[in-house]
């Protein structure tokens, strides 16, 4: 997914979907890292991407906030 596609996505959500997609998010990071620890991780590029992606995620939670 291209990054605005995915940008103008999680401003369309509400904050109770973006808390959600945050808390999974987590979790997956948490997998991922796990995944690369035990040597069973064939992308770890995937780790940077969705550390970003829990950036944006978070990004979108504060501005929503300030509004």
């Amino acid at each position: 997914m291209k990054i605005k596609d995915y940008l103008t996505k999680l401003n369309d959500r509400t904050v109770e979907e973006l808390k959600a997609d945050l808390v999974e998010a987590k979790k997956e990071l948490f997998n991922l890292r796990f995944q690369n620890a035990t040597n069973q991780l064939n992308n770890t590029a995937r780790i940077t991407r969705v550390k970003k992606d829990i950036a944006r995620i978070q990004t979108a939670l504060t501005q929503k906030a300030q509004a």
